[in-house]
């Protein structure tokens, strides 16, 4: 158990005008840090844009609309199923020539 807890960190993050705690996997902090910094830059971007034009509310959410759509854009350019389909074909094919040769 002692174990376990040398493995967890207790910090704050700043998000844009709030101090979160947070306890996380000590070894992830450099991942919540850059997450806390890349939400209060994009949330500053719509911030300067629609502020007294749009709630605080509606701002967080465009902001995470905009997090989300970045994250699912990156998650389509990373999809090996495509790749795995065509490996799977030309494996088959490569197979059946094979067993022809061999009879």
């Amino acid at each position: 158990m002692a174990e376990q807890n040398r493995d967890k960190l207790h910090i704050r993050l700043h998000v844009y005008d709030e101090e979160i705690e947070v306890v996380i996997d000590r070894a992830e902090e450099e991942y919540y840090r850059a997450a806390a910094k890349h939400i209060t830059d994009r949330y500053n971007v719509y911030s300067q844009i629609f502020k007294g034009r749009k709630s605080d509310h509606t701002i967080a959410l465009m902001t995470l609309i905009d997090i989300a759509l970045q994250h699912q854009k990156e998650r389509a350019k990373n999809d090996v199923a495509p790749y795995n389909d065509i490996l799977n074909t030309l494996t088959a094919e490569i197979e059946d020539v094979l067993g022809e040769k061999k009879k």
